[in-house]
């Protein structure tokens, strides 16, 4: 490097309440800002951010976060920088937020993420934006007179939902016109189908500088490396950027201020939605600066205190006492200026107005009473405990509090520096009640506020859609079949220009990175008890778990050992001992299994004192599928708890799950939540989609299956009658399933935490043990694997064909294809299937580009459980699901044949996606841990398999790729060994038909109503009427072709559909 340094360090210290280390330089040269969080860990977490403010609703912030990715000055090409990446164990990403933009480099090891960071930061600065690019990512006509576009698509699936109408309306009630927290910087419709490409310059010109720019790292990074890199960077963009403007105005800092309120506004905005009978509110109020750590942190706590948990005033009254939401959530947005937001759900629509009104006198009750000082100053131990567990758990910790100061804070260092201690928590314990009551009138409640009435509308659906409809008919007249022609052609044009193959030797001038800069977190397992049965190492853990006192009896523990400074408990408990018809009952055991009285020393104890004790002893706990830890057919009790808890941890567990009380009032109230919340699941085309498939092809004892929301939407409305009738029964039930699920037997315990310093790790267990129940003599029950579940139609599927399921919510269809697959891990195909799977999803990779880069589908993936025995292909969010599953098809043929040959690269691509897949299971101590258990219990793999499959994967060679491809993905596309779940719009219910029978499906059309299953939970007479009305007015859209409403369904991310109960 030349001899002045180009970047300051303006300051580095420790955080005093986690192993970090935070630096930060400045750039002499440009005032570019470089922030690094070291941390321990495979995994190195770029977020480059640039605040981004604008006063319209054109959309250009977000689509330059798509036109970025489109190539850059010296790298010509679309999707050369996601090629790159991929090869080097890295993904790429980016956000739009209504203040900042922020582009993501997530990778494993140092090596890989210094390779792309130049090219990345090209693409930010020096981005091609060329008119074509403009054409396909942000908005174009098609050849058939439809609005399309990637940004354009994406705004058009949530601008009518019931979020973003009642959000925008609240944004605009509380900012004027010179503040850009008002927009919607994603674009609103009719804003993007005129937004023009010099516009997006001019924009990225105005804020895409060096001096707005912050390179945030969050993991191992080597400094002096990152210097050299970003050195470079600096002089190879000099000539093309505008010299630093000492004048330059910071977004949002410098800019005109948002007024406070002067008065109360309380709106009613429609939403289109068919089912009338529930809304939604949002509540605003303006809050303290963001930058005021004390502010930021006892609003914080308020919240908390308000409305964190079942106890909390809010939720207790509002949700579990007077029932009139299924929750109330609150969150604030962090800004000079914060806003305070409070949102109860799944009211009913008669009494949005009265509900609003409700939550505003409850919170000038609040302040007009005593303040609970203890369980406030309960509040602020138990957030500290919180945070300190999450800066230890989780790189977002550091990357959002960096990424807030970077935008708000001062720009010397010294709000960022705030962030080495914890001491404003000191400062708010020693807060007196009045000072809270003062904080809490002066923001929340003698404050204006302004609320959201989220009303559903029928009409409006239909007009919006009439509307629309129109809009089209015009414009396809004014075009005529000449302009319709050349639209077609330029689109057609700009994607040859976009699509430029990028020649190989380009690419072949980065190395694909050595692994070896990927350290990997090892995690020493020592069993005792029953565990032993899997074998013990012979490690420093095993002796010290030897060494120590043993248990009266030998429950199954495996130990992990890692330097955490909590304990990480998971109970795993299986479901095959428990009677089918119950099974529908665990989602609400675990909703209630938290929030349930208790026995305790022969005393009855309210629910509401075992919340406030829990929330006392732990830091956070958890009772849901045992997804999370590779078990879709068991659950998973977790509990944090500091070291100095672990016996209080264990006698919890003890009064639980054997002392709990069922009482039919909180029974009830857990029966009415989730009775509120199946609407919405309902109207969801991706969840029922799976809902579907998993009804065909899993016997309705896998758990999976007994908690659909179709079980439930039946099960749930006859319980509660029951409850009503009867509620001895019910109880006497819910007894019977906690018996069939707390057995010796049906127990795995997995402790993570540094070993060495556990008070009696074993013997502690002893006063859980001793209770009578436990029957030592039996053998474990084996952990039930995915393909032990399959139905005879999942065992060999073909004979069922597709089905065709219409919901008028929709305006687009999902699928679901299934074919038979892996049953095992040792499977000596499975090296190379991942590869091929993960040859075929690679971004910008084959079935992107036929499906996506043809506007196909929002997206298709393939589901890999290796030892499910099924395979699954889904397509997401599709204007025609039937033509996605197609063009997949012919694609993944031609590969298989050989007549499309494997690019090497992708190949490259999918073997490093697949080591970054490694790492992201085992990014943080905790997940390491968790994965040595999920691997050795639940799946049975020897020690060190994961490493062994990574060697296996490097060596799979092309041909092995395409038998993969030929005998297990193929069939999922093949009539006769394949069926297909389609949820669609009505007005597509036809097509769907006729293009699913032309690849020789057999087809039938059924309502959702059909996939109802009841386990055996009958109806009395009287009340059998009356659910078939209300089975009516489900399905009696169900043939008018085209009419019905089709709602804006948003997506959210993959989840589990499962009740989690947590803190």
């Amino acid at each position: 490097m030349s001899t002045a340094p180009r970047f300051r360090k303006v300051q580095t210290f420790e955080t005093d309440y986690a192993p970090t280390t935070i630096t930060q330089y400045v750039s002499e040269r440009t005032g570019m800002q470089v922030i690094v969080a070291d941390r321990k860990g495979p995994k190195i977490n770029g977020y480059f951010t640039l605040a981004t403010e604008i006063f319209d609703d054109s959309g250009a912030p977000h689509t330059l976060e798509h036109l970025v990715f489109m190539g850059s000055k010296n790298y010509q090409y679309k999707g050369l920088l996601d090629k790159l990446a991929g090869r080097a164990y890295s993904g790429t990403n980016a956000w739009t937020a209504v203040d900042h933009t922020a582009y993501t480099l997530e990778t494993a090891g140092w090596d890989g993420f210094a390779q792309i960071l130049p090219v990345y930061l090209e693409h930010v600065i020096l981005p091609t934006l060329t008119d074509d690019a403009c054409v396909t990512e942000v908005h174009h006509i098609d050849g058939e007179g439809n609005d399309a576009g990637v940004v354009y698509s994406e705004m058009q699936a949530i601008q009518y939902s019931s979020q973003e109408l009642m959000d925008l309306r609240a944004r605009r009630l509380l900012y004027p016109e010179n503040v850009g927290f008002r927009y919607e910087t994603g674009g609103m419709m009719d804003a993007l189908r005129v937004l023009t490409p010099d516009r997006i310059r001019e924009f990225h010109k105005a804020m895409y500088q060096p001096q707005n720019l912050a390179v945030i790292i969050v993991g191992e990074a080597n400094h002096e490396n990152l210097l050299e890199i970003l050195d470079k960077f600096e002089v190879s963009i000099k000539d093309d950027i505008p010299p630093p403007n000492p004048n330059f105005k910071r977004p949002f800092v410098d800019s005109p201020q948002p007024p406070p309120l002067k008065e109360t506004v309380v709106e009613t905005v429609e939403f289109p939605e068919e089912d009338e009978s529930t809304g939604e509110i949002v509540v605003a109020f303006f809050g303290p600066s963001c930058v005021d750590q004390l502010q930021a942190t006892a609003l914080n706590i308020l919240l908390t205190y308000l409305c964190g948990s079942s106890v909390s005033v809010i939720e207790n009254t509002i949700v579990e006492k007077e029932e009139l939401a299924s929750s109330v959530s609150f969150w604030w947005d962090t800004r000079p200026n914060s806003v305070i937001w409070f949102q109860p759900t799944g009211v009913a629509t008669e009494k949005l107005a009265f509900v609003e009104e409700r939550l505003i006198s409850l919170l000038k009750e609040v302040v007009s009473k005593p303040l609970d000082m203890e369980y406030m100053k309960e509040c602020i131990s138990r957030e500290l405990r919180q945070i300190k567990y999450h800066a230890e758990g989780s790189e977002q910790f550091y990357s959002s509090n960096i990424i807030t100061d970077y935008l708000f804070g001062k720009r010397d260092g010294s709000t960022l520096r705030e962030l080495q201690t914890l001491g404003e928590y000191d400062v708010l314990a020693s807060w007196e009640e009045q000072q809270w009551r003062d904080f809490l009138k002066k923001w929340i409640s003698d404050a204006p506020h302004v609320s959201i009435l989220g009303k559903p509308s029928m009409e409006l659906a239909k007009k919006l859609k009439k509307t629309e409809k129109e809009r089209l008919a015009k414009r396809r007249e004014e075009l005529g079949e000449e302009g319709l022609k050349a639209l077609k052609e330029k689109v057609e044009k700009a994607k040859q220009n976009n699509e430029k193959p990028i020649p190989p030797e380009v690419l072949d001038q980065w190395p694909v990175p050595d692994t070896s800069s990927i350290h990997f977190i090892e995690s020493l397992t020592a069993r005792s008890g029953k565990a032993r049965c899997l074998g013990t190492t012979d490690n420093s853990t095993q002796k010290i778990i030897d060494a120590a006192p043993q248990g009266a009896k030998p429950l199954f523990i495996q130990f992990e050992d890692v330097p955490t400074n909590f304990v990480h408990l998971t109970l795993h408990v299986g479901t095959s001992a428990t009677p089918n018809r119950l099974k529908p009952l665990l989602p609400l055991f675990a909703d209630n299994f938290f929030n349930s009285p208790v026995m305790r020393n022969g005393k009855r104890m309210e629910f509401e004192d075992v919340v406030k004790q829990l929330e006392k002893d732990t830091i956070s706990y958890h009772l849901s599928s045992a997804s999370r830890i590779g078990d879709n057919e068991g659950m998973a009790l977790q509990f944090q708890v500091d070291l100095d808890k672990y016996t209080t941890m264990i006698s919890w567990l003890r009064t639980l799950m054997f002392d709990i009380v069922f009482d039919p009032v909180r029974l009830k109230a857990a029966v009415v939540k989730a009775l509120a919340d199946i609407p919405e699941a309902k109207r969801d085309g991706r969840v029922m989609s799976r809902e579907v498939d998993q009804s065909i092809h899993l016997l309705p004892e896998s758990y999976s299956v007994a908690k659909r929301t179709l079980v439930k939407a039946v099960y749930y409305r006859r319980l509660k009658k029951l409850l009503e009738k009867e509620p001895e029964t019910v109880v006497s039930w819910f007894e019977e399933l906690r018996r069939s699920l707390f057995t010796f037997e049906n127990l795995r315990v997995l402790v993570t935490a540094h070993v060495e310093k556990l008070p009696n790790p074993i013997a502690a267990w002893d006063s859980f043990t001793e209770i009578p129940d436990l029957d030592t003599s039996k053998d474990l029950l084996p952990v039930v694997r995915p393909h032990q579940m399959l139905s005879d139609e999942g065992k060999a599927p073909g004979s069922f064909g597709s089905v065709i399921i219409p919901m008028t919510t929709l305006d687009s269809s999902f699928s679901v294809s299934t074919a038979s697959g892996i049953k095992s891990y040792s499977d000596p195909r499975l090296p190379a299937y991942l590869v091929a799977l993960s040859y075929l999803e690679t971004t910008e990779g084959p079935l992107w580009n036929a499906v996506r880069g043809n506007g196909l589908a929002y997206g298709v993936h393939f589901s890999r459980e290796s030892d499910s025995g099924y395979i699954q292909f889904h397509v997401y969010r599709s204007p025609d699901a039937s033509k996605a599953i197609e063009a997949s098809r012919n694609m993944v043929a031609k590969i298989a044949s050989g007549e499309e040959p494997l690019d090497k690269h992708l190949v490259e691509g999918a073997i490093s996606g697949l080591v970054l897949a490694v790492a992201d299971e085992q990014a943080t101590m905790t997940a390491a841990a968790q994965q040595n258990f999920v691997s050795n219990v639940i799946r049975g793999q020897e020690p060190g398999w994961n490493k062994k499959l990574l060697a296996r994967i490097r060596e799979v060679t092309g041909d092995q790729i395409r038998e993969a491809l030929r005998e297990i993905v193929l069939p999922v596309f093949e009539p006769g060994k394949s069926n297909v779940v389609v949820t669609c719009a009505p007005i597509m219910e036809e097509n769907m038909v006729k293009n699913l029978e032309a690849i020789g499906y057999k087809t039938q059309v059924q309502p959702l109503t059909h996939f109802y299953d009841d386990y055996g939970l009958k109806a009395d007479e009287d009340e059998e009427e009356e659910e078939e009305e209300e089975e009516d007015e489900d399905d009696d859209h169900h043939h008018h072709h085209g009419c019905g409403s089709e709602c804006e369904s948003e997506c959210g991310s993959e989840c589990d559909s499962d009740e989690d109960m947590s803190d």
